[in-house]
Protein backbone atom coordinates (compact mmCIF):
# COMPACT_ATOMS: atom_id res chain seq x y z
CA UNK A 1 0.00 0.00 0.00
CA UNK A 2 3.02 2.21 1.04
CA UNK A 3 4.87 1.92 -2.17
CA UNK A 4 1.33 2.71 -4.19
CA UNK A 5 0.94 5.45 -2.57
CA UNK A 6 4.36 6.87 -2.78
CA UNK A 7 4.40 5.95 -6.67
CA UNK A 8 0.78 8.09 -6.81
CA UNK A 9 2.84 10.83 -4.72
CA UNK A 10 5.63 11.06 -7.00
CA UNK A 11 3.82 10.78 -10.44
CA UNK A 12 1.72 13.87 -9.38
CA UNK A 13 4.57 15.86 -8.22
CA UNK A 14 5.93 15.11 -11.37
CA UNK A 15 2.89 16.14 -13.03
CA UNK A 16 2.23 19.68 -11.06
CA UNK A 17 5.97 20.53 -12.13
CA UNK A 18 5.29 20.15 -15.58
CA UNK A 19 5.04 23.04 -18.29
CA UNK A 20 1.23 23.33 -18.31
CA UNK A 21 0.57 22.78 -14.69
CA UNK A 22 -0.93 26.59 -14.48
CA UNK A 23 -3.22 26.11 -17.19
CA UNK A 24 -4.46 23.08 -15.40
CA UNK A 25 -3.96 24.88 -12.10
CA UNK A 26 -6.24 28.01 -13.55
CA UNK A 27 -8.86 25.38 -14.91
CA UNK A 28 -9.61 23.21 -11.91
CA UNK A 29 -9.81 26.73 -10.16
CA UNK A 30 -12.50 28.19 -12.28
CA UNK A 31 -14.68 25.29 -12.83
CA UNK A 32 -14.74 23.90 -9.31
CA UNK A 33 -16.19 27.42 -8.30
CA UNK A 34 -19.37 27.34 -10.74
CA UNK A 35 -19.88 23.23 -11.58
CA UNK A 36 -17.71 21.00 -11.12
CA UNK A 37 -17.13 19.23 -7.76
CA UNK A 38 -13.37 18.71 -7.42
CA UNK A 39 -11.56 21.50 -5.50
CA UNK A 40 -8.07 22.75 -6.94
CA UNK A 41 -6.52 23.10 -3.33
CA UNK A 42 -4.49 19.11 -3.58
CA UNK A 43 -3.06 20.42 -7.17
CA UNK A 44 -2.57 23.71 -5.73
CA UNK A 45 -0.66 22.11 -2.52
CA UNK A 46 1.11 19.50 -5.16
CA UNK A 47 2.87 22.76 -7.15
CA UNK A 48 3.97 24.52 -4.18
CA UNK A 49 5.67 21.60 -2.69
CA UNK A 50 7.22 21.04 -6.47
CA UNK A 51 8.25 24.37 -6.66
CA UNK A 52 8.34 26.63 -3.57
CA UNK A 53 9.59 29.52 -5.07
CA UNK A 54 6.46 29.95 -7.39
CA UNK A 55 4.18 29.23 -4.63
CA UNK A 56 2.60 32.89 -4.39
CA UNK A 57 2.52 32.70 -8.01
CA UNK A 58 0.17 29.67 -8.24
CA UNK A 59 -1.78 31.11 -5.49
CA UNK A 60 -2.16 34.03 -7.04
CA UNK A 61 -3.64 32.05 -10.16
CA UNK A 62 -5.48 29.89 -7.83
CA UNK A 63 -7.35 32.91 -6.74
CA UNK A 64 -7.78 34.83 -9.89
CA UNK A 65 -9.39 31.68 -11.82
CA UNK A 66 -11.62 30.91 -8.54
CA UNK A 67 -12.92 34.38 -8.61
CA UNK A 68 -13.38 34.31 -12.79
CA UNK A 69 -15.22 30.73 -11.82
CA UNK A 70 -17.66 32.18 -9.23
CA UNK A 71 -18.59 35.19 -11.33
CA UNK A 72 -19.53 32.30 -14.06
CA UNK A 73 -21.58 31.04 -11.35
CA UNK A 74 -23.28 34.10 -10.64
CA UNK A 75 -24.71 34.23 -14.18
CA UNK A 76 -25.53 30.43 -14.13
CA UNK A 77 -27.57 31.82 -11.25
CA UNK A 78 -28.73 34.69 -12.60
CA UNK A 79 -29.59 34.00 -16.59
CA UNK A 80 -29.97 30.17 -16.65
CA UNK A 81 -31.10 28.91 -13.08
CA UNK A 82 -34.36 27.53 -14.87
CA UNK A 83 -32.30 26.21 -17.96
CA UNK A 84 -29.11 25.08 -16.14
CA UNK A 85 -29.01 26.04 -12.23
CA UNK A 86 -32.13 23.92 -11.21
CA UNK A 87 -29.79 20.49 -13.16
CA UNK A 88 -26.60 21.38 -12.43
CA UNK A 89 -27.41 21.88 -7.93
CA UNK A 90 -29.36 18.78 -8.30
CA UNK A 91 -26.64 17.12 -10.05
CA UNK A 92 -23.97 18.45 -6.97
CA UNK A 93 -26.40 17.06 -4.60
CA UNK A 94 -27.08 20.67 -3.08
CA UNK A 95 -30.84 21.12 -3.94
CA UNK A 96 -31.93 20.86 -0.19
CA UNK A 97 -29.01 23.57 0.99
CA UNK A 98 -29.60 25.86 -1.99
CA UNK A 99 -33.02 27.74 0.09
CA UNK A 100 -30.42 27.99 3.09
CA UNK A 101 -28.15 29.39 1.29
CA UNK A 102 -30.22 31.90 -0.03
CA UNK A 103 -31.49 32.57 3.19
CA UNK A 104 -27.90 33.37 4.74
CA UNK A 105 -27.28 35.30 1.35
CA UNK A 106 -30.10 37.71 1.56
CA UNK A 107 -29.52 37.71 5.01
CA UNK A 108 -26.00 38.63 5.83
CA UNK A 109 -24.47 39.62 2.30
CA UNK A 110 -21.10 39.44 1.64
CA UNK A 111 -20.44 38.04 4.82
CA UNK A 112 -22.02 34.54 3.88
CA UNK A 113 -19.63 34.31 0.78
CA UNK A 114 -16.78 34.78 2.33
CA UNK A 115 -17.46 32.64 4.75
CA UNK A 116 -18.28 29.85 2.08
CA UNK A 117 -15.03 31.37 0.06
CA UNK A 118 -12.92 30.25 2.76
CA UNK A 119 -14.57 27.18 3.93
CA UNK A 120 -15.18 23.89 3.16
CA UNK A 121 -18.86 24.99 1.90
CA UNK A 122 -19.47 24.43 -1.42
CA UNK A 123 -18.06 27.79 -3.20
CA UNK A 124 -20.22 26.91 -6.33
CA UNK A 125 -23.49 26.65 -3.96
CA UNK A 126 -22.97 30.13 -3.14
CA UNK A 127 -21.89 31.50 -6.42
CA UNK A 128 -25.26 30.34 -8.08
CA UNK A 129 -26.92 31.25 -5.26
CA UNK A 130 -26.00 34.69 -5.48
CA UNK A 131 -26.77 35.15 -8.79
CA UNK A 132 -29.87 33.40 -8.53
CA UNK A 133 -31.32 35.90 -5.61
CA UNK A 134 -29.66 39.19 -7.84
CA UNK A 135 -26.62 39.54 -5.15
CA UNK A 136 -25.27 43.06 -5.86
CA UNK A 137 -22.46 41.95 -7.41
CA UNK A 138 -19.60 44.15 -6.58
CA UNK A 139 -20.31 43.46 -3.12
CA UNK A 140 -20.16 39.13 -4.51
CA UNK A 141 -17.19 40.32 -6.26
CA UNK A 142 -15.81 41.58 -3.07
CA UNK A 143 -16.56 39.15 -1.04
CA UNK A 144 -15.16 35.93 -3.61
CA UNK A 145 -11.89 37.89 -3.79
CA UNK A 146 -11.41 37.97 -0.18
CA UNK A 147 -12.51 34.91 0.60
CA UNK A 148 -10.67 32.87 -1.96
CA UNK A 149 -7.34 35.12 -1.65
CA UNK A 150 -7.52 33.85 2.62
CA UNK A 151 -8.14 30.22 1.68
CA UNK A 152 -5.36 30.21 -1.29
CA UNK A 153 -2.55 32.99 -0.90
CA UNK A 154 -2.51 31.79 3.26
CA UNK A 155 -1.10 28.67 1.33
CA UNK A 156 1.37 30.17 -0.91
CA UNK A 157 2.48 32.62 1.73
CA UNK A 158 2.88 29.56 3.93
CA UNK A 159 4.71 27.40 1.20
CA UNK A 160 7.33 29.79 0.30
CA UNK A 161 8.83 30.56 3.31
CA UNK A 162 8.47 26.86 4.41
CA UNK A 163 8.42 24.59 1.18
CA UNK A 164 11.59 23.05 1.22
CA UNK A 165 11.25 22.12 4.91
CA UNK A 166 7.30 20.77 4.50
CA UNK A 167 8.62 18.80 1.21
CA UNK A 168 11.32 16.82 3.51
CA UNK A 169 8.71 16.11 5.99
CA UNK A 170 6.50 14.67 3.73
CA UNK A 171 8.93 13.13 1.83
CA UNK A 172 9.84 11.46 4.86
CA UNK A 173 6.64 10.65 6.43
CA UNK A 174 4.22 10.15 3.78
CA UNK A 175 1.96 8.05 5.44
CA UNK A 176 1.29 10.30 8.45
CA UNK A 177 0.70 13.52 6.00
CA UNK A 178 -2.14 11.63 4.76
CA UNK A 179 -3.56 10.19 7.11
CA UNK A 180 -3.88 13.73 8.39
CA UNK A 181 -5.31 15.07 5.32
CA UNK A 182 -8.03 12.27 5.27
CA UNK A 183 -8.93 13.31 9.31
CA UNK A 184 -9.25 17.00 7.55
CA UNK A 185 -11.09 16.20 4.51
CA UNK A 186 -13.45 14.05 7.16
CA UNK A 187 -13.75 17.20 9.19
CA UNK A 188 -14.32 19.39 6.28
CA UNK A 189 -17.51 17.23 5.12
CA UNK A 190 -18.57 17.40 8.52
CA UNK A 191 -18.34 21.39 8.53
CA UNK A 192 -20.25 21.04 5.09
CA UNK A 193 -23.22 19.19 6.95
CA UNK A 194 -23.55 22.10 9.02
CA UNK A 195 -25.28 24.03 6.90
CA UNK A 196 -28.23 21.60 6.46
CA UNK A 197 -29.07 22.25 9.80
CA UNK A 198 -28.34 20.96 13.83
CA UNK A 199 -29.54 18.36 15.41
CA UNK A 200 -33.11 17.88 16.81
CA UNK A 201 -31.32 18.97 20.35
CA UNK A 202 -30.10 22.21 19.03
CA UNK A 203 -32.72 22.73 16.40
CA UNK A 204 -34.36 25.64 19.22
CA UNK A 205 -31.45 27.03 19.12
CA UNK A 206 -30.44 27.06 15.47
CA UNK A 207 -30.07 30.12 13.11
CA UNK A 208 -32.87 30.23 11.57
CA UNK A 209 -31.75 29.97 8.24
CA UNK A 210 -31.09 26.57 9.01
CA UNK A 211 -35.30 25.33 9.03
CA UNK A 212 -36.01 27.04 5.26
CA UNK A 213 -36.94 24.15 3.39
CA UNK A 214 -38.39 26.09 0.11
CA UNK A 215 -37.21 29.09 -1.63
CA UNK A 216 -41.15 30.00 -0.88
CA UNK A 217 -39.75 30.71 2.93
CA UNK A 218 -37.72 33.07 2.16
Amino acid sequence: MMRLLRGLYEWTMAKAAHPKAEWWLAGFAFVESSFFPIPPHPLLGLMCLAEPKKAIRFALICTVASVLGGLFGYMIGYFLYEAVGVWLIGALGLTESFPIAACYIREQGGVAVFLAAGTPIPFKLMTITAGFIEMNLATFVLAAIAGRALIFMVVGVLFQIFGAPIKQIIDEYLGTVTTIFVVLVVAGFVAITQLGGGDDEGDADAHPCTQVTSLEQI
